[in-house]
């Protein structure tokens, strides 16, 4: 009777191990796409500041003025596009 219990014992642990394999596969699997999309918005973030640098440089050597702003500074203020209400 124990033999009997401690293999159900051993069959239920086999299967929580099987099981936890593939919880960790399918984690394994997320992460690297991660990783992967991850790789690919860098790689876009560099282009697109090198896109923004050569603009820069040519609008420079065009001798059009240039006025750099930092979004960061500023805080988000809703603007009313409606009507004006004083017309």
């Amino acid at each position: 009777m124990e033999i009997d219990r401690l293999e159900r014992s051993m069959v239920e642990l086999e299967e929580q191990i099987t099981e936890l394999k593939m919880q960790l596969q399918l984690k394994v699997d997320e992460a690297n796409r991660l990783a992967i999309e991850n790789t690919s918005l860098r790689h876009r973030i560099e282009m697109m500041e090198r896109r923004e640098k050569r603009l820069a440089e040519f609008l420079r050597k065009l001798k059009i003025p240039l006025i750099y702003i930092d979004e960061e500074s500023f805080e988000d203020v809703d603007v009313d596009l409606g009507p004006d209400s004083r017309e």
